[in-house]
This record gives C-alpha cells, structure tokens and sequence, in this order.
C-alpha cells in the first residue's frame, strides 16, 4: 500500500510538472475540435459535407481501417477525441469559441473552418494561445503571406492557384473571349479571388475587364439588380467566386433570367453544387472544386481514392463533393504529422514535434498529392483543375467535360513571394 501511495503520488507530480503539449496517459485520446458551418446558407452545400468527411476518416484512423500507407491506428497509437462545432455567428463568435474550446475544453487540434474571414480573425489568436491549428479550407492567401504564423496550417492551397487556373482555362478554352466582368461578395475571399484573377487574365490575354463590377454583399441571397447589371454589360464572360447558398440562388437567378445562355460564367467553388443541384444546373458553366477534389476527380483511380468514395457513400449514400475531400485531406494531414513525430521521438510526441513534422511534409491524399510548400511550409499546394457542366441523361447525373487539371508549380508562387506580386511579375518560376 505504501509502494502504491508513493507511485500515485509521483504520478501526480509527472503531471504536473510535464510540459505543454506532452500526453501524460498512455491512452489519452487527442481530442480534435472540427468547424463547419452547420447551420445557415453555407451548412448545406459546404459545412455538412465537411463535417461527413472529417467524420468518415476519423473513424477509419480510429479503427486502423485507412488503407495503407495510413492503416496504423489513431494519432501515433491515440484515439482521436472529435468535437463537432458549428462556425455560424460571425468572427466574434468563433473568436470566443476558440478561446473556449483550448482554454476550458483542453483541445489538442483545432481543424476546420471554411470562411477566410473567419481564418483571418482566428489566426493571431491561435497564435497567441500557442495551439495547433489546421485550417482545411479558407482561402485567402493574406494568412501567410502578411504573417508567418508558427501554429497554424491549411493543408490545401489558396485562392491564388483557383483563379490563376481559372485564368489559364480560359485562355486555353475560350480564347476569342475578348472582355470578362464579375459578380463577388465583398469581403476578403472576394476581393482576394478577383485581384488574382484580373491579373492573370491581364498577363495570359488579351481580354479587357469591364468597369462594371458587381459586389454583392455576403449571404445577400437576392441578385436581381447584379444580374440586371451583367445582362446589361457588353463582357462575355462573368467570373464569381460566390460560394454557399449564394451560389445556388445566383444559379437560380441567373437561370430564370438566361444569364448562362448570353454569356459564358466561370465559377471557382461551384463544384460543391454538382450533386446537390444534378440536372437543376445548366449545362455549359465552366467550374472548379479549389482544387482537385469532388466531381473533378470522381474517376481518378487511385487506392486512397476509392476507398474515400465508397466508405462516405456507404456511410452518406452520395458522392463526397470537395468540402468533404478537403476536411478528410485536412485530418489526415494531422495524422501525417502525428505519426512522423512519433517515429523520430520514439514515443508519443509533444505539441511542438508535431508541429515540426508537419512543416514542409508531402503526402499522398485522398485525390492528389500534397506538399506544404509555403509559408515556411505551414502553406499546402497541390494542382488545380476546372471542368464544365453536362447532364448525361443516360446515366441520370451532371457530370464534368473537358477537365483539366494544372500542376501545383504552375498556379502557385514560389516560397517568399507574395501571390499578387508574383502574378504582376509575370509568374516567373510558373512551370506549366
């Protein structure tokens, strides 16, 4: 009894004494925050779908079911712990609710989120609590490129490589477009998405920008006057980065009124209304998926691949669309992290190890090759690729034609040079 007195009491004392970030139990689990919009406008088309993906790897990693080279089980031996929480409620909420979940809840991962305003509000706080924070998608490059955060991560590439492609898709597609306008919500996501696409089509063609640019307010939900304004101007072609509901009332809208039929309309995030929407989207809109993810690369035959599709339609009864690739991508990226520092540390990493691990890492993904290869490789990138729509009415779903896909290195900027500069500069380094 003395013997157990005195074992008890130097464990106490371990405990107390261990540094941050160091697990004292054997089988503590790492408990993972994981935030997405679940309810809202943007819960449907982007939030549940992030959360179904997260959901499906996180118990494939629990169960050592992921196929291997990832088949070990949990986070270096560890049982993840997810804590599913709802990014609705503006940056002043989440800002709160960060604060909550590491100092009270004791998370060990904060991953997730979707809006860039929300990253940018929550990025120099993760910094100031020192918490390991992945962000799976948001998407304006300011994150890293007017900071150098130390704990925080996106594992998919910015807004930068969506509109450079973008760009490059239409010089090679539609090269007798000659004037191009556009329709983006007005807040950093928008006004990031239509900077680096003005530009690129400024450096790859000849196509002139209107002056008449529609900036609707986000989760606006109504387009009239905007599109009233688009039929009215003499451009071509509409590039928008309307994401969430906005983007399916602006599909609506713009049906009802033959905006599709007058003129060409590029779309960065609409991949993520592929199977939601099916035949009620118009056939000819030429859309990307932030990447390769969701319908874009349905087809891709790799293992990894395969497995993701069939265990989430087992699982959800649908395809996975690309907010369900990026929050798997983002999971298993922190499992990457985990697994690597366990190995050099020969036991159950700290905080910091991870951290280490997971800078500069490249992994295969569910759809595609992942390099952290910015923002002193805190920042992924990975190749980019745009379709266009086309319902087969014999198989009795909208599919994507004309798919092209380009390289990481040829839609990125290279390490240290700032995304609107590297484009003005003429993309030099780009490696198409």
């Amino acid at each position: 009894m003395r013997q157990f007195k005195k074992a008890a009491i130097a464990a106490v004392v371990a405990a107390a004494l261990a540094p941050a970030g160091m697990a004292v139990a054997q089988d503590k689990p790492v408990k993972m925050s994981v935030v997405a919009f679940l309810s809202g406008a943007a819960a449907g088309p982007f939030g549940v779908p992030s959360r179904n993906g997260a959901e499906v790897v996180i118990a494939a990693i629990n169960a050592g079911k992921l196929p291997a080279p990832y088949n070990s089980k949990g986070l270096a031996g560890r049982e993840i712990e997810a804590e599913y929480i709802d990014e609705a409620g503006g940056n002043t909420k989440q800002v709160a609710e960060y604060r909550n979940m590491v100092e009270k809840r004791g998370v060990d991962v904060a991953l997730g989120y979707i809006s860039s305003g929300t990253c940018a509000a929550l990025t120099p706080v993760a910094e100031e609590l020192k918490k390991l924070t992945v962000y799976a998608i948001c998407g304006t490059p300011r994150i890293f490129e007017e900071a150098k955060p130390q704990y925080v991560f996106r594992t998919m590439s910015h807004a930068t490589s969506d509109n450079v492609a973008a760009a490059y898709y239409v010089k090679e597609h539609f090269p007798k477009i000659k004037s191009y306008t556009a329709i983006n919500q007005n807040y950093a996501w928008g006004q990031d998405s239509w900077r680096d696409f003005d530009a690129s089509m400024a450096l790859l063609t000849k196509a002139k920008a209107s002056a008449k640019l529609q900036w609707p307010k986000i989760f606006q939900g109504q387009y009239s006057t905007e599109i009233s304004a688009l039929l009215l101007d003499k451009a071509e072609l509409v590039h928008t980065s309307l994401w969430d509901g906005d983007l399916e009332s602006f599909v609506f809208q713009g049906q009802t009124r033959g905006l599709f039929k007058k003129k060409k309309v590029i779309f960065t995030v609409a991949e993520t209304s592929v199977y939601r929407l099916g035949k009620r989207m118009p056939d000819g809109l030429v859309i990307g998926a932030r990447g390769p993810y969701g319908a874009i690369v349905r087809d891709r035959p790799s293992a990894l691949n395969k497995w993701f599709i069939a265990a989430y339609k087992d699982r959800f009864g649908q395809y996975p669309s690309g907010p369900a690739y990026q929050y798997a991508q983002a999971v298993l990226a922190v499992k990457v992290g985990y697994d690597a520092a366990a190995k050099k540390a020969g036991g159950f990493p700290t905080q910091d190890q991870v951290i280490e691990a997971m800078k500069g890492a490249e992994f295969e993904s569910f759809s595609t090759n992942v390099k952290m290869g910015l923002g002193n490789g805190h920042q992924a990138v990975t190749e980019n690729g745009y379709g266009i729509t086309k319902w087969d009415a014999k198989a009795g779903e909208l599919k994507l034609e004309k798919v092209k896909f380009y390289p990481a290195e040829c839609v990125n900027p290279p390490e240290g040079v700032e995304s609107v500069e590297w484009i003005k500069g003429g993309m030099k380094g780009a490696k198409c």
